[in-house]
């Protein structure tokens, strides 16, 4: 059954508490997720986003438990990536001419999707729709994250439906912030931003910007992942504004790995180093090997700087620091400082590697030779590592 989380608004989505791995295998999600469809009744009736395609069996049957589906009037479908759209081809058996809302980009993914020449109607930034004593206005918001998302503003209930803007991975029954821990739900906002919004923040920036712009009176935000936000929602915009600003904080992260531990004590002794120059910097270091990537990219989203290490393998990289690398390339970070560092045997190329890698990946390399020591360091080495790691501390604030 639904929920209600207005006068005119019901919750009929699926909470996923089993989910652990979202996009594939590609982001983490340990406190599962949920897939946020709303049920507008006025004296017309609008369903905005279904839930994700395992689920549309399931979903169809409780919604038919809350209403008569031929009284649905209007779909609203805000992003149509397959968490999203996934009831829509069974939700559609049973209505197949319900009109289906969208913009151009929404409809040429739906067809992409499914196939099926359904009822679209094509919306822009300032289309309305009335449904009685309401009115819907579109705002579209593309790249937060696909080319095809919208926003919706419900202006009786003063609801933005936001879709994947402003969600966080978190399972819950108690829909609101406010039910919710908020350590925890801004830990998962965050690690959504870092892993899956990043790329887009100039459009962040922009889309508050015109909504700002819009004077819409928001008083509760409704995303498509995790809670609704009710209980001051204008902070979780803030924050995203902060977020796509070049966001950092005073804390340097330590990525690497390591064969037969010289890297991993590399490591250890540049902590100490960083922790020399200024107490106050946070120091986090992270096995890639060990640790989960997407919290290690979230991670790097937090980190004013970052060092990244790895003996040198086959002349290059061993195969998570490659991998990580390549997630921080399409993450497009800026305003971050960064340098390789590691141990080896023979050729010893690692380091510098490293260094282009993450040049190309527009981090501030402050050393394009980095810090290479060969074999297992000793304890003069050890000092020089603590003491290169002071001097890049020392950089970085500079």
């Amino acid at each position: 059954m639904g929920k209600k989380i207005s006068e005119l608004v019901d919750w009929v989505g699926k909470v996923d508490w089993q989910l652990k791995t979202f996009h594939g295998d590609e982001l983490s999600t340990f406190d599962g997720s949920s897939y946020n469809s709303y049920l507008i009744r006025d004296e017309k009736t609008v369903l905005i986003d279904t839930v994700w395609q395992p689920y549309d069996k399931e979903f169809v049957a409780r919604l038919k438990q809350d209403i008569d589906l031929h009284d649905i009037d209007y779909i609203v479908m805000n992003h149509n990536e397959i968490d999203h759209s996934g009831a829509l081809p069974e939700l559609m058996r049973e209505i197949p001419d319900t009109p289906i809302y969208c913009t151009v980009a929404g409809e040429k993914i739906l067809r992409g999707h499914y196939h099926q020449n359904w009822n679209f109607v094509n919306v822009k930034t300032g289309d309305t729709l009335n449904i009685g004593k309401s009115t819907l206005t579109f705002i579209q918001a593309p790249f937060l994250h696909w080319p095809d998302t919208m926003f919706t503003y419900l202006d009786t209930d003063h609801i933005l439906f936001s879709n994947d803007a402003f969600g966080q991975h978190y399972a819950t029954e108690s829909l609101f912030n406010d039910k919710n821990c908020e350590k925890a739900i801004y830990d998962e906002a965050i690690k959504y931003y870092a892993n899956i919004i990043v790329p887009y923040s100039t459009f962040v920036t922009k889309k508050i910007k015109d909504l700002a712009a819009m004077n819409l009176d928001i008083r509760m935000i409704a995303p498509s992942h995790g809670v609704i936000w009710r209980e001051h929602p204008e902070k979780i915009v803030e924050t995203y504004a902060k977020w796509a600003a070049d966001y950092q904080e005073n804390r340097i992260s330590i990525i690497y790995d390591t064969m037969w531990d010289s890297t991993r004590k590399m490591a250890e002794a540049l902590a100490a180093g960083i922790r020399d120059h200024d107490p106050e910097t946070e120091v986090v270091l992270l096995n890639a090997s060990k640790r989960d990537k997407s919290d290690i990219i979230t991670d790097v989203f937090r980190s004013k700087a970052i060092l990244v290490g790895s003996p040198t393998y086959n002349h290059g990289v061993l195969y998570s620091i490659g991998g990580i690398l390549e997630l921080i390339k399409g993450s497009g970070f800026k305003n971050k400082k960064a340098a390789g560092f590691g141990s080896y045997g023979w050729s010893g190329e690692a380091p510098k590697k490293i260094g282009e890698e993450l040049k190309a990946s527009g981090f501030d390399v402050v050393d394009d030779a980095g810090l290479k020591q060969i074999w297992i360091p000793d304890e003069d080495a050890l000092k020089q590592a603590e003491a290169w790691g002071k001097a890049f501390a020392e950089k970085v604030d500079a």
